[in-house]
């Protein structure tokens, strides 16, 4: 049987006030819109959480909303993913502020669930700790020194994933080429990690961190020793473009990173 959607936050808040506004509210929008069956409402609530948000409503209209689609079944990846491709038709600081309050819902989710951060491996508390998937171990592991993760954010358009590295690994030397444009932009979401350009001074990452890689400079990027490490990679458009992967960052290259950061 098919759920029927029932509201009555309309006549019970401005029933007296406005009861036209009221009756629209409760009986046309929710119950006749939100009851056809044409759209199914997972769909629904994901439309709604997208207008909203590039409309630029980020109040309690919109929390409501993020419930409203976690309780029809929307997962914290998959909301992360809607979030992540409207940003780049809506605007990023629409993003962030969307992102903060699915953060909270999702969030609640897992209190209510019973789980605590005492509870989780280590891997599982970085997970509990970020918006965005850990994802599979990475098929790219021949060129990483230490275990990582790869998990796709969006495949089409521009191309973003979120990379995750366990305490210590980090990428080889590794350049990505270009004739024109390229490069690549890198997103702290979780942990800390470095980055850090072939003859440049290392360049620390914390949630927000912003890098942005020019095309033909040989860099690296991996977590501290002591620290998970996720970030979300977006290749930049170019013509010609290639990755050409280089010799591993030695431990005497990175325990002089660590050394010179004081971390």
């Amino acid at each position: 049987m098919t759920e029927k959607i029932v509201q009555t936050a309309g006549k019970e808040l401005l029933g007296q006030f406005a009861p036209e506004f009221a009756h629209f509210n409760d009986d046309v929008l929710f119950g006749e819109n939100w009851n056809n069956g044409d759209i199914d409402l997972k769909t629904r609530c994901i439309i709604t959480v997208v207008t909203l948000m590039a409309s630029g409503i980020t109040d309690s209209s919109l929390v409501y909303h993020l419930k409203n689609a976690q309780a029809h079944g929307v997962t914290r990846a998959e909301i992360a993913a809607v979030i992540t491709h409207v940003a780049f038709y809506a605007g990023w600081p629409k993003a962030w502020a969307a992102f903060n309050l699915a953060k909270d819902v999702w969030s609640e989710e897992e209190s209510n669930a019973g789980t605590t951060t005492d509870a989780l491996s280590a891997k599982a508390a970085h997970k509990a700790s970020i918006f965005f998937p850990i994802g599979e171990p990475n098929p790219f592991s021949e060129y990483f020194s230490g275990q990582s993760y790869l998990a796709p954010v969006s495949t089409e358009q521009v191309t973003v994933y979120n990379v995750t590295f366990e305490p210590g690994c980090r990428n080889f030397w590794h350049i990505h080429h270009a004739e024109q444009g390229g490069g690549q932009m890198l997103i702290c979401v979780g942990g800390r990690g470095y980055y850090q350009e072939r003859g440049g001074e290392p360049i620390e990452m914390t949630p927000g961190t912003v890098v942005n890689i020019p095309a033909n400079v040989e860099h690296w990027h991996g977590a501290a020793p002591d620290s998970w490490f996720s970030h979300l990679a977006i290749e930049v458009a170019g013509t010609q473009t290639s990755n050409e992967w280089l010799e591993p960052v030695s431990d005497e290259e990175y325990a002089k990173l660590i050394s010179c950061t004081g971390n």
